[in-house]
Protein backbone atom coordinates (compact mmCIF):
# COMPACT_ATOMS: atom_id res chain seq x y z
CA UNK A 1 0.00 0.00 0.00
CA UNK A 2 1.52 3.50 -1.07
CA UNK A 3 0.28 6.00 1.55
CA UNK A 4 0.21 9.64 -0.09
CA UNK A 5 2.76 12.01 0.22
CA UNK A 6 2.62 15.24 2.49
CA UNK A 7 3.18 18.00 0.26
CA UNK A 8 3.19 21.82 1.07
CA UNK A 9 0.75 23.67 -1.00
CA UNK A 10 2.72 24.53 -3.18
CA UNK A 11 3.69 21.58 -4.00
CA UNK A 12 0.35 19.83 -3.99
CA UNK A 13 -0.73 22.69 -6.36
CA UNK A 14 2.10 22.32 -9.07
CA UNK A 15 0.90 18.78 -8.69
CA UNK A 16 -2.70 19.12 -9.19
CA UNK A 17 -2.18 21.32 -12.23
CA UNK A 18 -0.98 18.60 -14.65
CA UNK A 19 -3.27 16.44 -16.80
CA UNK A 20 -3.38 12.91 -15.54
CA UNK A 21 -4.63 11.44 -18.95
CA UNK A 22 -3.78 10.15 -22.24
CA UNK A 23 -3.59 12.68 -24.31
CA UNK A 24 -4.54 11.45 -28.08
CA UNK A 25 -6.13 13.55 -30.92
CA UNK A 26 -5.68 16.83 -29.01
CA UNK A 27 -8.07 15.51 -26.29
CA UNK A 28 -7.54 13.98 -22.74
CA UNK A 29 -8.64 10.35 -22.17
CA UNK A 30 -8.98 8.73 -19.32
CA UNK A 31 -8.17 4.57 -18.56
CA UNK A 32 -9.35 2.04 -16.18
CA UNK A 33 -6.37 1.33 -14.44
CA UNK A 34 -3.99 3.84 -13.26
CA UNK A 35 -0.31 4.45 -12.60
CA UNK A 36 0.82 5.13 -9.19
CA UNK A 37 3.56 8.09 -9.19
CA UNK A 38 5.73 8.29 -6.24
CA UNK A 39 8.08 10.84 -4.73
CA UNK A 40 11.66 8.82 -4.88
CA UNK A 41 12.61 11.08 -1.62
CA UNK A 42 9.49 9.60 0.74
CA UNK A 43 8.33 6.46 -1.94
CA UNK A 44 5.04 7.61 -1.26
CA UNK A 45 2.12 8.86 -3.55
CA UNK A 46 2.25 12.23 -5.78
CA UNK A 47 -0.78 11.09 -7.88
CA UNK A 48 -1.79 8.79 -10.32
CA UNK A 49 -2.29 8.92 -14.16
CA UNK A 50 -3.86 6.96 -16.88
CA UNK A 51 -2.34 3.44 -17.73
CA UNK A 52 -2.83 2.81 -21.17
CA UNK A 53 -3.18 -0.48 -22.74
CA UNK A 54 -1.99 -1.74 -26.26
CA UNK A 55 -5.59 -0.44 -27.84
CA UNK A 56 -5.38 2.80 -26.65
CA UNK A 57 -1.25 2.74 -28.45
CA UNK A 58 -3.04 1.83 -31.18
CA UNK A 59 -5.76 4.83 -31.05
CA UNK A 60 -2.29 7.07 -30.34
CA UNK A 61 -0.77 6.25 -33.15
CA UNK A 62 -4.03 6.35 -35.86
CA UNK A 63 -4.30 10.11 -34.49
CA UNK A 64 -0.83 10.69 -35.81
CA UNK A 65 -1.38 8.93 -38.69
CA UNK A 66 -4.56 10.66 -39.38
CA UNK A 67 -2.61 14.18 -38.27
CA UNK A 68 0.65 13.58 -40.56
CA UNK A 69 -0.38 14.89 -44.54
CA UNK A 70 -1.61 17.99 -43.30
CA UNK A 71 1.04 18.52 -40.49
CA UNK A 72 3.97 17.92 -43.09
CA UNK A 73 2.07 20.25 -46.09
CA UNK A 74 2.30 23.26 -42.29
CA UNK A 75 4.52 25.73 -44.19
CA UNK A 76 8.17 25.78 -42.13
CA UNK A 77 7.90 29.28 -40.89
CA UNK A 78 4.64 27.98 -39.37
CA UNK A 79 6.30 25.30 -37.70
CA UNK A 80 8.70 26.93 -36.63
CA UNK A 81 7.15 29.55 -35.18
CA UNK A 82 4.84 27.02 -32.92
CA UNK A 83 8.31 25.42 -31.56
CA UNK A 84 9.44 29.09 -30.47
CA UNK A 85 6.07 29.86 -28.98
CA UNK A 86 6.56 26.20 -26.70
CA UNK A 87 10.31 27.41 -25.81
CA UNK A 88 9.27 30.38 -24.35
CA UNK A 89 6.04 29.09 -22.69
CA UNK A 90 8.27 26.47 -21.16
CA UNK A 91 10.31 29.41 -19.85
CA UNK A 92 8.19 31.84 -18.50
CA UNK A 93 6.25 28.23 -16.54
CA UNK A 94 10.26 27.33 -15.23
CA UNK A 95 8.85 27.18 -11.55
CA UNK A 96 6.28 25.23 -11.87
CA UNK A 97 7.64 22.56 -14.60
CA UNK A 98 10.89 22.29 -11.92
CA UNK A 99 8.80 21.72 -8.54
CA UNK A 100 6.69 18.83 -10.60
CA UNK A 101 10.32 17.46 -12.18
CA UNK A 102 11.77 17.36 -8.70
CA UNK A 103 8.78 16.04 -7.04
CA UNK A 104 8.40 13.00 -8.84
CA UNK A 105 12.28 12.46 -10.08
CA UNK A 106 14.30 13.42 -6.74
CA UNK A 107 16.84 15.69 -8.45
CA UNK A 108 17.45 18.78 -6.67
CA UNK A 109 15.54 21.94 -7.30
CA UNK A 110 18.28 23.77 -9.31
CA UNK A 111 18.99 21.17 -11.84
CA UNK A 112 15.47 20.85 -12.92
CA UNK A 113 15.22 24.41 -13.40
CA UNK A 114 18.68 23.76 -15.97
CA UNK A 115 16.84 20.90 -17.41
CA UNK A 116 13.22 23.59 -17.63
CA UNK A 117 16.42 26.09 -19.95
CA UNK A 118 17.86 22.94 -21.48
CA UNK A 119 14.65 21.39 -22.97
CA UNK A 120 13.27 24.89 -24.00
CA UNK A 121 16.30 25.48 -25.91
CA UNK A 122 15.52 22.52 -28.28
CA UNK A 123 12.45 23.92 -29.30
CA UNK A 124 14.33 27.12 -30.46
CA UNK A 125 16.90 25.03 -32.20
CA UNK A 126 15.00 23.31 -34.32
CA UNK A 127 12.81 26.42 -34.85
CA UNK A 128 15.13 27.78 -36.41
CA UNK A 129 16.39 24.75 -38.09
CA UNK A 130 12.77 24.32 -39.59
CA UNK A 131 13.21 26.49 -42.06
CA UNK A 132 16.96 25.54 -42.87
CA UNK A 133 15.76 22.60 -44.99
CA UNK A 134 18.01 21.59 -47.83
CA UNK A 135 18.00 20.04 -51.47
CA UNK A 136 20.27 20.34 -54.58
CA UNK A 137 19.84 20.58 -58.32
CA UNK A 138 22.21 19.22 -60.21
CA UNK A 139 23.52 17.81 -64.07
CA UNK A 140 23.74 14.58 -64.57
CA UNK A 141 27.15 14.02 -65.99
CA UNK A 142 26.21 12.19 -68.47
CA UNK A 143 23.90 15.35 -69.68
CA UNK A 144 20.29 15.07 -70.91
CA UNK A 145 18.95 15.15 -67.40
CA UNK A 146 19.08 17.18 -63.96
CA UNK A 147 19.13 15.23 -60.54
CA UNK A 148 16.88 17.14 -58.62
CA UNK A 149 17.10 16.30 -54.57
CA UNK A 150 14.18 17.22 -51.93
CA UNK A 151 14.23 16.19 -48.16
CA UNK A 152 10.72 14.96 -46.62
CA UNK A 153 9.49 13.74 -43.40
CA UNK A 154 9.75 10.16 -42.42
CA UNK A 155 6.23 10.42 -40.82
CA UNK A 156 4.56 9.20 -37.66
CA UNK A 157 7.60 8.76 -35.38
CA UNK A 158 7.06 6.85 -31.89
CA UNK A 159 9.46 8.64 -29.11
CA UNK A 160 10.51 6.61 -25.82
CA UNK A 161 11.94 8.76 -23.12
CA UNK A 162 13.68 8.11 -19.91
CA UNK A 163 13.11 9.07 -16.51
CA UNK A 164 16.43 10.68 -15.43
CA UNK A 165 15.92 13.84 -18.23
CA UNK A 166 11.78 13.71 -18.35
CA UNK A 167 11.64 17.25 -19.78
CA UNK A 168 14.56 17.26 -22.05
CA UNK A 169 14.59 13.92 -23.61
CA UNK A 170 10.94 14.61 -24.82
CA UNK A 171 11.65 18.14 -26.35
CA UNK A 172 15.10 16.59 -27.78
CA UNK A 173 13.18 14.17 -29.74
CA UNK A 174 9.81 16.49 -29.88
CA UNK A 175 11.69 19.42 -31.61
CA UNK A 176 13.56 17.98 -34.69
CA UNK A 177 10.31 15.27 -35.29
CA UNK A 178 7.80 18.34 -35.08
CA UNK A 179 10.27 20.68 -37.55
CA UNK A 180 10.76 18.48 -39.93
CA UNK A 181 6.75 18.22 -40.45
CA UNK A 182 6.38 14.67 -38.63
CA UNK A 183 4.04 13.64 -35.92
CA UNK A 184 4.14 11.66 -32.89
CA UNK A 185 4.01 9.34 -30.08
CA UNK A 186 5.21 9.69 -27.21
CA UNK A 187 5.81 7.35 -24.12
CA UNK A 188 7.44 8.74 -21.00
CA UNK A 189 9.02 6.32 -18.75
CA UNK A 190 6.57 5.04 -15.84
CA UNK A 191 8.59 6.41 -12.96
CA UNK A 192 8.07 10.51 -14.35
CA UNK A 193 5.17 10.69 -16.75
CA UNK A 194 4.17 13.84 -14.91
CA UNK A 195 6.99 16.26 -16.71
CA UNK A 196 5.69 14.98 -20.45
CA UNK A 197 1.88 15.30 -19.84
CA UNK A 198 2.82 18.88 -18.60
CA UNK A 199 4.34 19.43 -21.91
CA UNK A 200 2.02 18.07 -23.65
CA UNK A 201 -0.83 20.90 -22.33
CA UNK A 202 1.88 23.02 -23.34
CA UNK A 203 2.02 22.12 -26.70
CA UNK A 204 -2.16 22.07 -26.94
CA UNK A 205 -1.98 25.62 -25.61
CA UNK A 206 0.30 26.83 -28.16
CA UNK A 207 -1.13 25.71 -31.34
CA UNK A 208 -0.02 21.95 -31.89
CA UNK A 209 -2.50 20.61 -34.20
CA UNK A 210 -4.76 18.05 -32.77
CA UNK A 211 -2.97 14.38 -33.16
CA UNK A 212 0.26 15.91 -33.68
CA UNK A 213 1.83 14.90 -30.82
CA UNK A 214 0.38 12.32 -28.67
CA UNK A 215 1.26 10.88 -25.03
CA UNK A 216 0.39 7.65 -23.70
CA UNK A 217 1.70 6.60 -19.87
CA UNK A 218 1.75 2.69 -19.46
CA UNK A 219 2.96 0.72 -16.92
CA UNK A 220 3.41 -1.78 -19.35
CA UNK A 221 5.89 -0.80 -22.29
CA UNK A 222 6.21 -4.41 -23.98
CA UNK A 223 2.50 -4.88 -24.53
CA UNK A 224 1.82 -1.71 -25.19
CA UNK A 225 4.56 -0.43 -27.81
CA UNK A 226 5.17 -3.77 -29.21
CA UNK A 227 2.26 -3.43 -31.69
CA UNK A 228 2.87 0.02 -32.66
CA UNK A 229 6.71 -0.82 -33.62
CA UNK A 230 5.42 -3.71 -35.68
CA UNK A 231 2.33 -1.52 -37.53
CA UNK A 232 3.44 -0.10 -41.18
CA UNK A 233 2.08 3.15 -39.84
CA UNK A 234 4.81 3.78 -37.62
CA UNK A 235 8.13 4.97 -39.78
CA UNK A 236 10.83 6.30 -37.24
CA UNK A 237 11.26 4.90 -33.36
CA UNK A 238 13.88 7.40 -31.57
CA UNK A 239 15.01 5.49 -28.18
CA UNK A 240 16.91 7.22 -24.89
CA UNK A 241 17.41 4.39 -22.19
CA UNK A 242 19.48 0.76 -22.12
CA UNK A 243 21.51 -0.51 -24.17
CA UNK A 244 19.84 -3.99 -23.19
CA UNK A 245 16.07 -2.48 -24.11
CA UNK A 246 18.08 -0.46 -27.51
CA UNK A 247 19.29 -3.95 -28.78
CA UNK A 248 15.52 -5.54 -28.14
CA UNK A 249 13.98 -2.72 -30.01
CA UNK A 250 16.27 -2.91 -32.58
CA UNK A 251 15.09 -6.79 -33.47
CA UNK A 252 11.29 -5.75 -33.31
CA UNK A 253 12.29 -2.87 -35.65
CA UNK A 254 14.11 -4.88 -38.07
CA UNK A 255 10.74 -6.55 -39.13
CA UNK A 256 9.70 -3.74 -40.87
CA UNK A 257 12.76 -2.40 -41.40
CA UNK A 258 11.77 0.87 -39.67
CA UNK A 259 14.63 3.52 -39.14
CA UNK A 260 15.78 4.22 -35.48
CA UNK A 261 17.81 6.65 -33.43
CA UNK A 262 19.01 5.13 -30.13
CA UNK A 263 20.80 6.68 -27.41
CA UNK A 264 21.66 3.98 -25.13
CA UNK A 265 23.87 3.33 -22.38
CA UNK A 266 27.23 4.74 -21.54
CA UNK A 267 30.88 4.24 -19.54
CA UNK A 268 32.50 7.12 -19.31
CA UNK A 269 36.20 7.54 -18.92
CA UNK A 270 37.37 10.86 -17.06
CA UNK A 271 41.19 10.98 -17.81
CA UNK A 272 43.59 13.67 -15.82
CA UNK A 273 47.04 14.21 -17.10
CA UNK A 274 49.91 15.22 -14.46
CA UNK A 275 49.77 18.58 -16.52
CA UNK A 276 46.22 19.53 -15.85
CA UNK A 277 44.52 22.44 -14.04
CA UNK A 278 44.02 20.54 -10.85
CA UNK A 279 41.26 23.41 -10.04
CA UNK A 280 39.52 22.45 -13.54
CA UNK A 281 39.97 19.15 -13.39
CA UNK A 282 38.39 18.58 -9.78
CA UNK A 283 35.54 20.90 -11.43
CA UNK A 284 34.72 19.14 -14.49
CA UNK A 285 34.97 15.97 -12.53
CA UNK A 286 32.22 17.01 -10.25
CA UNK A 287 30.28 18.17 -12.96
CA UNK A 288 30.50 15.26 -15.34
CA UNK A 289 29.54 12.65 -12.01
CA UNK A 290 27.06 14.39 -10.36
CA UNK A 291 25.22 15.78 -12.94
CA UNK A 292 21.53 14.52 -12.06
CA UNK A 293 22.79 12.85 -9.10
CA UNK A 294 25.17 10.33 -11.23
CA UNK A 295 22.04 9.13 -12.63
CA UNK A 296 23.12 10.27 -16.41
CA UNK A 297 24.39 8.42 -19.65
CA UNK A 298 26.90 10.62 -20.01
CA UNK A 299 28.39 10.56 -16.16
CA UNK A 300 32.03 10.42 -15.62
CA UNK A 301 32.13 6.15 -14.91
CA UNK A 302 35.74 5.62 -14.78
CA UNK A 303 38.37 8.37 -13.30
CA UNK A 304 41.69 7.85 -14.49
CA UNK A 305 44.12 9.74 -13.05
CA UNK A 306 48.01 10.00 -14.07
CA UNK A 307 50.07 8.87 -11.14
CA UNK A 308 51.92 11.85 -10.40
CA UNK A 309 48.68 13.67 -9.19
CA UNK A 310 46.40 10.95 -8.07
CA UNK A 311 47.00 11.27 -4.36
CA UNK A 312 46.41 15.09 -4.61
CA UNK A 313 43.33 15.16 -7.50
CA UNK A 314 41.45 12.54 -4.95
CA UNK A 315 41.92 14.44 -2.05
CA UNK A 316 40.60 17.65 -3.38
CA UNK A 317 38.10 15.36 -5.12
CA UNK A 318 37.19 13.39 -1.67
CA UNK A 319 36.80 17.15 0.10
CA UNK A 320 34.67 18.32 -2.67
CA UNK A 321 32.40 15.36 -2.60
CA UNK A 322 32.12 14.93 1.41
CA UNK A 323 30.57 18.49 1.55
CA UNK A 324 27.84 18.15 -0.76
CA UNK A 325 24.48 18.31 1.11
CA UNK A 326 22.36 15.58 0.97
CA UNK A 327 18.53 15.81 1.09
CA UNK A 328 15.32 16.02 -0.50
CA UNK A 329 15.18 18.29 -3.78
CA UNK A 330 12.93 20.71 -2.97
CA UNK A 331 15.20 21.65 0.27
CA UNK A 332 17.67 24.36 -0.24
CA UNK A 333 21.04 24.24 -0.83
CA UNK A 334 20.63 19.90 -1.17
CA UNK A 335 23.19 18.79 -4.67
CA UNK A 336 22.73 15.19 -3.55
CA UNK A 337 18.82 14.02 -4.24
CA UNK A 338 17.55 10.51 -3.86
CA UNK A 339 18.34 8.20 -6.45
CA UNK A 340 14.80 6.96 -8.53
CA UNK A 341 14.17 4.20 -6.35
CA UNK A 342 14.98 1.07 -3.91
CA UNK A 343 16.77 -1.22 -6.78
CA UNK A 344 18.73 1.82 -8.05
CA UNK A 345 20.08 1.86 -4.48
CA UNK A 346 20.76 -1.46 -4.06
CA UNK A 347 22.66 -1.56 -7.47
CA UNK A 348 24.65 1.27 -6.06
CA UNK A 349 25.45 -0.55 -3.02
CA UNK A 350 26.11 -4.05 -4.79
CA UNK A 351 28.60 -2.29 -7.09
CA UNK A 352 30.22 -0.34 -4.13
CA UNK A 353 30.56 -3.91 -2.18
CA UNK A 354 32.12 -5.81 -5.01
CA UNK A 355 35.19 -2.87 -5.53
CA UNK A 356 35.64 -2.86 -1.92
CA UNK A 357 36.20 -6.86 -2.03
CA UNK A 358 38.44 -6.09 -4.90
CA UNK A 359 41.07 -3.71 -2.86
CA UNK A 360 39.00 -0.78 -3.58
CA UNK A 361 39.19 2.26 -0.54
CA UNK A 362 36.73 3.93 0.20
CA UNK A 363 37.36 7.71 0.95
CA UNK A 364 34.14 9.09 1.76
CA UNK A 365 30.33 7.88 1.69
CA UNK A 366 30.00 4.14 0.80
CA UNK A 367 27.05 3.32 2.72
CA UNK A 368 23.46 4.04 1.66
CA UNK A 369 21.18 5.88 4.12
CA UNK A 370 17.74 4.29 6.20
CA UNK A 371 14.83 5.33 4.69
CA UNK A 372 12.78 6.78 4.10
CA UNK A 373 13.57 7.78 0.15
CA UNK A 374 15.77 6.64 -2.02
CA UNK A 375 19.01 8.20 -0.87
CA UNK A 376 22.63 7.25 -1.06
CA UNK A 377 25.48 9.68 -0.07
CA UNK A 378 27.80 11.24 -2.48
CA UNK A 379 30.94 8.18 -2.27
CA UNK A 380 34.37 8.34 -3.59
CA UNK A 381 36.13 5.47 -4.10
CA UNK A 382 40.29 5.11 -4.99
CA UNK A 383 42.33 1.89 -5.89
CA UNK A 384 39.25 1.06 -8.02
CA UNK A 385 41.04 -1.67 -10.07
CA UNK A 386 39.86 -2.43 -13.88
CA UNK A 387 38.13 -5.51 -13.06
CA UNK A 388 35.54 -4.42 -10.50
CA UNK A 389 31.93 -4.74 -11.55
CA UNK A 390 31.47 -0.64 -11.92
CA UNK A 391 34.41 -0.55 -14.26
CA UNK A 392 32.15 -2.43 -16.75
CA UNK A 393 28.53 -1.23 -16.01
CA UNK A 394 26.79 2.09 -15.79
CA UNK A 395 26.94 3.38 -12.07
CA UNK A 396 24.36 5.16 -12.38
CA UNK A 397 24.48 6.33 -9.35
CA UNK A 398 26.79 9.58 -7.24
CA UNK A 399 29.76 6.84 -6.39
CA UNK A 400 33.02 8.09 -8.02
CA UNK A 401 35.70 5.42 -8.81
CA UNK A 402 38.87 6.87 -9.42
CA UNK A 403 42.21 4.30 -10.86
CA UNK A 404 45.53 5.42 -12.17
CA UNK A 405 47.64 5.28 -15.22
CA UNK A 406 51.26 5.74 -15.90
CA UNK A 407 51.44 6.50 -19.95
CA UNK A 408 49.15 8.00 -22.65
CA UNK A 409 49.10 5.14 -25.07
CA UNK A 410 48.22 2.97 -21.83
CA UNK A 411 44.81 5.23 -20.90
CA UNK A 412 43.96 4.95 -23.89
CA UNK A 413 43.88 1.57 -24.54
CA UNK A 414 42.09 0.93 -21.11
CA UNK A 415 39.54 4.07 -22.02
CA UNK A 416 38.75 1.93 -25.50
CA UNK A 417 38.19 -1.52 -23.58
CA UNK A 418 34.69 -1.48 -23.48
CA UNK A 419 31.71 -2.07 -25.56
CA UNK A 420 30.56 1.22 -24.98
CA UNK A 421 31.09 4.78 -27.11
CA UNK A 422 28.94 7.60 -25.82
CA UNK A 423 31.28 10.11 -24.51
CA UNK A 424 34.53 10.64 -22.46
CA UNK A 425 36.69 13.41 -20.72
CA UNK A 426 40.11 14.62 -21.16
CA UNK A 427 41.54 16.86 -19.12
CA UNK A 428 45.33 18.29 -19.79
CA UNK A 429 47.08 21.50 -20.61
CA UNK A 430 48.63 20.14 -24.14
CA UNK A 431 46.89 21.10 -26.57
CA UNK A 432 48.79 17.99 -28.60
CA UNK A 433 47.97 15.59 -26.72
CA UNK A 434 44.42 16.68 -25.89
CA UNK A 435 43.78 16.41 -29.50
CA UNK A 436 45.52 13.00 -30.13
CA UNK A 437 43.86 11.67 -27.49
CA UNK A 438 40.32 12.92 -28.09
CA UNK A 439 40.44 11.73 -31.65
CA UNK A 440 41.94 8.22 -30.16
CA UNK A 441 39.09 7.60 -28.00
CA UNK A 442 36.44 5.20 -29.75
CA UNK A 443 33.18 7.77 -28.60
CA UNK A 444 30.73 9.69 -29.98
CA UNK A 445 31.65 12.83 -28.11
CA UNK A 446 34.63 14.16 -25.92
CA UNK A 447 34.97 16.74 -23.93
CA UNK A 448 38.19 18.73 -23.33
CA UNK A 449 39.02 20.44 -20.12
CA UNK A 450 35.39 20.59 -19.38
CA UNK A 451 32.86 18.27 -17.68
CA UNK A 452 30.15 19.08 -20.01
CA UNK A 453 29.31 18.03 -23.03
CA UNK A 454 25.57 18.12 -23.55
CA UNK A 455 24.49 21.47 -25.86
CA UNK A 456 21.38 21.56 -28.30
CA UNK A 457 23.27 23.05 -30.74
CA UNK A 458 25.96 19.59 -30.54
CA UNK A 459 24.92 16.52 -32.28
CA UNK A 460 24.61 13.90 -29.22
CA UNK A 461 24.84 10.38 -29.41
CA UNK A 462 27.52 7.28 -29.10
CA UNK A 463 29.15 4.77 -31.15
CA UNK A 464 29.70 1.08 -30.40
CA UNK A 465 27.30 -0.22 -28.34
CA UNK A 466 26.18 3.62 -26.85
CA UNK A 467 23.52 4.12 -29.86
CA UNK A 468 22.79 4.76 -33.29
CA UNK A 469 22.26 8.79 -34.88
CA UNK A 470 22.44 11.69 -33.38
CA UNK A 471 20.06 14.37 -31.21
CA UNK A 472 20.76 17.87 -31.53
CA UNK A 473 22.87 20.08 -33.91
CA UNK A 474 22.15 20.74 -37.57
CA UNK A 475 22.00 16.72 -37.86
CA UNK A 476 19.79 15.88 -35.33
CA UNK A 477 16.72 17.17 -37.69
CA UNK A 478 18.14 14.84 -40.60
CA UNK A 479 16.64 11.62 -37.96
CA UNK A 480 13.20 12.54 -39.30
CA UNK A 481 13.51 13.28 -42.70
CA UNK A 482 14.13 11.35 -45.43
CA UNK A 483 16.18 12.14 -48.85
CA UNK A 484 13.96 11.77 -52.00
CA UNK A 485 16.11 11.57 -55.71
CA UNK A 486 13.68 12.71 -58.78
CA UNK A 487 15.49 12.60 -62.13
CA UNK A 488 14.05 15.31 -64.61
CA UNK A 489 14.67 14.30 -68.40
CA UNK A 490 15.43 17.51 -70.48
Amino acid sequence: MITETILTAAERAAIDTVPTGLFIAGQWRTTADTLAVTDPSTGQLLCEVADADPTAGLDALAAADRAQAQWARTPPRQRGDILMNAHRALLADTERLALVMTLEMGKPLAEARGEIAYAAEFFRWFAEEAVRLDGGYLPAPAGGSRFLVTRQPVGPSLLITPWNFPLAMATRKIGPALAAGCTCVVKPAAQTPLSTLALADILDRVGVPAGVVNVITTSAPGAVMTPLILDSRSRKLSFTGSTAVGKQLLEQCARTVMRTSMELGGNAPFIVFDDADLDEAVEGALAAKMRNIGQACTAANRILVQHGIADEFAARFTARMAALPMGRGTEPDVVVGPLIDAAAVAKVTSLVADAVRRGATVRTGGTAVDGPGNFYPATVLTGVPDDAEMCHTEIFGPVAAIGTFDTEAEVVVRANDTPFGLVGYVFTENLRRGLRVCEALETGMVGLNQGVVSNPAAPFGGVKESGLGREGGSTGIDEFLETKYIGVRL
